[in-house]
């Protein structure tokens, strides 16, 4: 009996969760779909909890008002889902869409592009700052320190989605996805979820409140960038290529994922490496 237990085990069972979290007649609710609304649900709250932190902040001073990360909200979201959209088309499946192009606007089909969306939120953060006279690079700090848990949710809704899985494998964790084939795969969204998510929100957490790295404008947000690039160009070692693209340039392990992560690293490691505290106000002579 005992070495039974001893012996690794083929795959672990695909949990049977339903992509749809409710459904009242034609109306359908994804978890896909919660996944990005509590993102960015938590992502607004927890940049008005940092905000009010004076301590976090150089010479106490808030960088914004509260009521300037509400009305954000609205462009975030907005940015979020157009950024990202409009980056899968283009880097992923353009081929397809040129001949669908009303497949463009089913969105609850999934097909959202990370690298699409950073670039549609920074542009909101960079006209939205403007337009209120905030720090640009405090307003993105004070916004990526949250956007790990929504990366997190959505990651595991593609799990449960079963897509986006991993490369076929023999590892005892791995699973066979129900449309992934006759094959044991690794489960790489939850790899995402994991670094992604958790382990970059404490990461970033760390620098926020014990190393007071809001105090160096971009300092936080070029963490967040290098952390993502990072943990993605990792993960895209175990997880299966978009078909439509497979592997690229001839080989056999770069994807566009890496591609488009590699100046995600190289902007966030500029970033941290110029970042430079605000000075202290002078003293004035009496």
């Amino acid at each position: 009996m005992n070495e039974y237990f001893l012996l690794p085990l083929a795959s672990l069972p695909f949990p049977q969760i339903n992509p749809i979290l409710i459904q009242i007649g034609p109306l359908a609710v994804h978890w896909y779909g919660v996944g990005y609304i509590v993102g960015i649900l938590f992502a607004w709250w927890y940049a008005k909890r940092l905000a009010a932190n004076a301590r976090l902040w150089p010479n106490g001073v808030l960088p914004m008002k509260p009521e300037d990360l509400d009305d954000f909200i609205v462009w975030a979201a907005i940015g979020v889902v157009l950024g990202g959209r409009t980056g899968y088309v283009l880097f992923y499946d353009l081929a397809r869409y040129i001949q669908h192009p009303l497949d463009i606007f089913a969105v609850w089909q999934g097909g959202m592009s990370f690298h699409g969306g950073l670039l549609g939120v920074t542009l909101a953060m960079t006209l939205f700052s403007l337009k209120r006279g905030i720090r640009t690079w405090s307003l993105f700090d004070v916004v990526a320190a949250g956007v790990p848990v929504g990366l997190g949710l959505v990651r595991v809704a593609n799990f449960i989605n079963s897509e986006l899985w991993g490369r076929p494998t023999d590892v005892p964790w791995a699973i066979e996805f129900p449309n992934g084939g006759p094959f044991t795969r690794h489960p790489s969204q939850l790899y995402e979820a994991l670094l992604e998510g958790l382990v970059l929100f404490i990461g970033l957490r760390i620098l926020t409140h014990s190393r007071l790295r809001l105090k160096t404008p971009r300092f936080v947000g070029g963490a967040f960038i290098c952390g993502y690039g990072l943990s993605r160009i990792f993960v895209e070692f175990f997880r299966e290529p978009d078909q439509q693209l497979g592997y690229l340039l001839g080989t056999n392990w770069l994807t566009m994922g890496m591609i488009l992560s590699t100046p995600m690293v190289l902007a966030g490691i500029w970033a941290m490496a110029t970042a430079k505290p605000v000075p202290q106000p002078r003293p004035q002579a009496t």
